[in-house]
């Protein structure tokens, strides 16, 4: 009496990353299994003297249209959609004389680097990074994982081939694993469709970030909110310890360290769902002053605690603008984030000395600066590349606020004041340096949480209210923070005053100019208020809300 012996298993394997695919591919043969591939993937292992069958052999037909078209057909599709577990599919399959597909490697065209691409590909290079039949592929193993393992991350290989070899065989894989490759998958598929559509929105449609929203017409969000991004890191809790909390990157961040989520991170201690929120909230600020608007004074520092900065100043040494921020608030710098929009330098390092703070971040360190700033436990270093040495001015973007049931989005970017239309409303006029104070203490603004007000002495804070439900206590807690250095200070309120008690306080703490945006139905009432204190006040025409 013969024996039939049952066929062996079958892989198939199409990948554009051929990281690690030729070991997995002997691990699969080692393993009794006969291989299948298509173009480019089945060289690689014919080279590496493996037996692979190609895609065209399976489906009697050649690839087509310079590849376009190659793994679309029945024959491969077929095995991996069929529900084996159900006689009717397998008998169908059987009858087809197609044989079962157990495992699928796959990862698609780099779309994403593709359109990064500098000079920018044209629309019809571009499109051809779309994959069709990869994606496809991907979707109906993950659909059918009962019956298919499929790996689009290479890092996933050598754990596949253990638990065949644990399991002793791939069909009795268990299911945990089974589900976990294919949710992967669909997060894979998902977020090449969100960048496809993202840079083809920017291509077809004008992208939002680089548009004038001031020109109504011209402004056109996306129809639909897309986001892609991946795990990096779980974070030990979120907020407080009863939440939980990771890090994601987003599909679309450049991969050279010069964002926050990519900087390298060096010290003893991980970095904490706090840290990142308030680094993140210390980067913007120090971007938004790492413009070239102050020659004179091309060192910025800033200090921020709880989200809110509590210095902020820029200077001719890199120390001296230390020193400045510091003494804006040198009690709620404890425990603070401290950004520079330069490599830190040895003086520095030196200044800062043993001053408790969380994290430092920079576009770099000298190795002396470095050495003297990380003896000082649980302290967090973080750098963030820059061609030029230089923290790059903040970009507009697109921010994202999730509230129940949706988001809601606007754009991020410094505010654009034209200072040749800003309106000196009183009889006293601001000098040159008040006027140059002012553009300082508006850029400080804008990033401090509404009510904000920012008391100024030059391009350094003395004094900062932030996050107050009344305007006048913004400016009680501002000038009380600055003490003596209120005297002769000039302060920026992030909107109107809505009564004149703000300009009363401000002006009795010693403040002798003032910028506001102006638009309060009491604006003469606060105006001659400051006329008769003899108080020099500029409307801006721009609110600087931050909730």
């Amino acid at each position: 009496m013969s024996v039939v012996s049952s066929p062996p298993p079958r892989a198939l394997l199409s990948v554009w990353n051929k990281t690690g695919i030729v070991e997995f591919a002997k691990g699969l043969d080692e393993l009794g299994f006969e291989l299948v591939s298509t173009g480019g993937t089945a060289r690689v292992l014919s080279e590496a003297g493996l037996p692979v069958l190609s895609v065209s052999d399976i489906t009697k037909h050649p690839e087509i249209f310079d590849g376009r078209v190659k793994s679309l057909h029945p024959a491969i599709h077929g095995p991996l959609l069929a529900r084996l577990h159900q006689e009717e599919d397998a008998r169908e399959l059987e009858r087809l004389g197609y044989a079962p597909v157990s495992v699928v490697a796959c990862n698609l065209y780099p779309f994403a680097d593709a359109a990064a691409t500098h000079p920018p590909l044209s629309d019809a290079a571009l499109l051809e990074m779309v994959d069709i039949g990869g994606p496809t592929m991907v979707r109906a193993s993950a659909k059918n994982h009962q019956h298919v393992l499929i790996a689009t991350n290479p890092d996933r290989y050598d754990t596949i081939l253990a638990e065949i070899r644990a399991a002793g065989g791939v069909k009795e894989v268990g299911m945990d694993v089974r589900q976990g490759l294919a949710l992967e998958a669909f997060e894979h598929t998902a977020a090449y469709d969100v960048a496809i559509a993202q840079e083809l929105h920017r291509r077809y449609a004008g992208d939002p970030v680089e548009t004038n929203v001031m020109e109504e017409q011209r402004e056109r969000l996306p129809a639909s909110l897309l986001a892609a991004s991946h795990q990096t890191t779980t974070l030990r809790y979120g907020e407080n310890a009863h939440q939980a909390a990771a890090l994601y990157v987003a599909h679309d961040a450049p991969d050279d360290g010069s964002t926050l989520v990519t900087a390298s991170v060096e010290g003893e201690k991980a970095m904490s769902y706090n840290n990142y929120s308030d680094a993140d909230a210390t980067l913007r600020l120090c971007r938004s002053l790492s413009t070239d608007e102050w020659p004179q004074t091309p060192h910025a520092c800033v200090i921020v605690k709880h989200n809110n900065p509590c210095g902020a100043a820029l200077g001719a040494t890199q120390r001296e603008a230390f020193e400045a921020a510091l003494a804006s608030d040198p009690e709620s710098a404890f425990g603070s984030i401290i950004c520079f929009n330069e490599a830190v330098q040895l003086e520095t390092a030196e200044a800062v000395g043993d001053l408790f703070v969380e994290v430092m971040m920079a576009p770099g360190y000298t190795a002396e600066a470095k050495a003297r700033l990380m003896a000082k436990k649980n302290r967090r270093l973080l750098t963030l590349h820059s061609p030029n040495g230089r923290l790059a001015p903040l970009q507009r973007s697109l921010v994202r606020k999730p509230i129940e049931g949706g988001v809601l989005v606007q754009t991020e970017e410094p505010p654009v004041i034209d200072w040749t239309k800003a309106k000196t409303v009183t009889e006293v006029q601001p000098t040159a340096e008040q006027l140059d104070s002012m553009k300082f203490a508006v850029r400080v603004c804008e990033q401090v949480k509404s009510n904000a007000i920012v008391m100024v002495q030059g391009t350094a804070t003395v004094g900062i209210g932030p996050g107050q439900t009344s305007r006048v206590e913004a400016v009680r807690i501002a000038a009380r923070r600055a003490g003596e250095r209120a005297k002769d200070s000039v302060l920026a309120s992030d909107a109107f005053f809505p009564f004149k008690d703000g300009l009363e306080q401000a002006a009795e703490a010693g403040a002798i100019a003032i910028v506001q945006p102006g638009g309060s139905i009491r604006d003469q009432e606060v105006i001659d208020e400051a006329n008769a204190r003899g108080v020099s006040m500029v409307f801006t025409g721009h609110r600087l809300f931050r909730h």
